[in-house]
């Protein structure tokens, strides 16, 4: 009996420690806000956003339920690596130090810089053409850091906050902005739809990939549901719904 209770108390402490690896139910965990891909909706109080819902459709495709865990973003990957959840989706950016730690699927969103300008703006068509002209972006950002190294502004404000970025622009403080593909794409479907255009190509690119604890067997099975999502239509979907746009 003292055996049998040793076996059982070391069981219930692996089971503690890996649970969801053996509860058949995947943790899955996602940012807390960072619109469209994930936030609450303060209509239902549910997150909801386009990491969200692609989540969901791969989840079916691959015959898996999940739980939902909106967390701080820094803790994701070592959520991760200490395997206390299975899944990341939060618009994690593949790059080296975290192929390290953790292993990624293929890449389901291209982000990088975009130039937004007003709607009827026709001397702006890309970055050389921000020559001499004010450019808005956000304080302390890598959007920042490409503005002053690449856009030859004439004045380049810069703001502590998406809002009063944008705002400058929309008031004719500004000429342009400079800023995250998707809080661009975000703004211009909801705010600013119908008041702004994205310029140019997209730059400094850089794409999103789900994250997983190392050696994880789910890479696999989600790489081929990713394909089927794309060959279907469900993505394409799914991407204008959230973006406005087409996939890049």
């Amino acid at each position: 009996m003292k055996k049998f209770l040793a076996v059982f108390a070391a069981a219930v402490i692996v089971f503690s420690a890996f649970g969801t690896a053996f509860a058949g139910k995947l943790t899955v965990a996602c940012d807390t806000s960072f619109p469209p891909f994930e936030f609450k909706d303060p209509a239902t109080g549910k997150h909801t956003g386009f990491d969200v819902e692609l989540w969901e459709a791969i989840a079916k495709e691959i015959g898996t339920e999940y739980d939902l865990q909106p967390m701080d973003f820094n803790g994701i990957i070592p959520g991760l690596q200490s395997n206390q959840i299975d899944v990341g989706i939060a618009g994690i950016t593949i790059k080296p130090s975290r192929t390290e730690v953790v292993d990624f699927s293929d890449p389901y969103y291209n982000a990088g810089l975009l130039i937004l300008v007003r709607d009827g703006e026709e001397d702006i068509k890309d970055i050389k053409d921000l020559k001499g002209k004010v450019v808005s972006t956000k304080l302390g950002t890598t959007s920042a850091d490409f503005v002053k190294k690449n856009a030859n502004a004439g004045e380049v404000k810069l703001f502590p906050n998406n809002d009063a970025m944008f705002m400058e622009l929309m008031s004719g403080g500004a000429d342009a902005v400079i800023f995250d593909s998707p809080v661009i794409s975000n703004f211009m479907r909801t705010a600013g739809k119908g008041q702004v255009k994205v310029v140019g190509p997209l730059y400094q690119g850089q794409s999103y990939g789900i994250a997983f604890p190392k050696g994880s067997k789910l890479v696999g099975k989600v790489n081929k549901a990713l394909k089927t999502l794309r060959d279907n239509g469900t993505y394409r979907d799914l991407y204008v719904k959230w973006f406005g746009t087409e996939p890049k």
